[in-house]
């Protein structure tokens, strides 16, 4: 089981010792929300600040692209260092060129679906994916509040892909939701707000992991 803090909810002004803290707190991966104010309003970071702090970390990066258009973004990047790069299915007019693509810089492949979309418009992309990313909140901001709903999804996921594709769920996980998101098959958790508004890293990330195997 995977714990992967979300960067976005780390203080602004000091990343690299938020990323420290989060590593040294037992954190899995860091997930990095990559967002560029069309595909969601927010703008967040590019890959010359992935690339400034991957010297400062051994885990697992985590990419995650919201952003129109990500073929053009892709090798820059793997190039910063991100271990997976993570499309949505809704971004991409060819998701499966844009998958291989990943795959041939050397990279896992990742698409992560929108609370409105199918499962269906990944299902033959299959092949390609070494994560789906379940979207629990609409992408853009942090903070929101988890969509029970998409519990479905999970379950769907777990019936449809093969059990080498982790799934990943975001959006709203605290020590309240990440429970369920486990019972259904999730094998992943981006959590943002949870432990970068907690006053301690370790324990934030010890109740988490308590309350999956609770």
């Amino acid at each position: 089981m995977f714990i992967c803090p979300s960067i976005l909810s780390a203080n602004p002004t000091k990343l690299g010792d938020e990323l420290i803290s989060v590593e040294k707190a037992g954190a899995d991966s860091i997930h990095w929300d990559v967002m560029d104010g069309t595909f969601v309003d927010a703008i967040t970071f590019g890959h010359h600040i992935v690339a400034a702090h991957r010297k400062l970390s051994h885990l697992r990066f985590d990419v995650h692209l919201m952003v129109e258009n990500p073929d053009r973004h892709l090798e820059n990047f793997a190039q910063a260092g991100a271990d997976v790069i993570i499309v949505h299915a809704e971004a991409c007019w060819h998701l499966h060129r844009t998958l291989g693509d990943i795959k041939s810089l050397g990279k896992k492949a990742g698409v992560a679906l929108n609370p409105a979309t199918s499962i269906d418009d990944i299902a033959y992309c299959a092949d390609l994916l070494d994560m789906v990313t379940v979207m629990t909140v609409n992408p853009g901001r942090a903070g929101q509040i988890f969509i029970e709903f998409q519990l479905k999804k999970i379950v769907e996921l777990k019936k449809n892909l093969p059990p080498s594709v982790e799934i990943c769920v975001d959006g709203g996980i605290n020590d309240a939701t990440i429970a369920n998101c486990l019972q259904c098959g999730a094998t992943s958790f981006v959590s943002g707000s949870c432990i970068f508004k907690s006053t301690d890293y370790s324990e934030a990330i010890k109740k988490l992991r308590k309350s999956i195997f609770s």
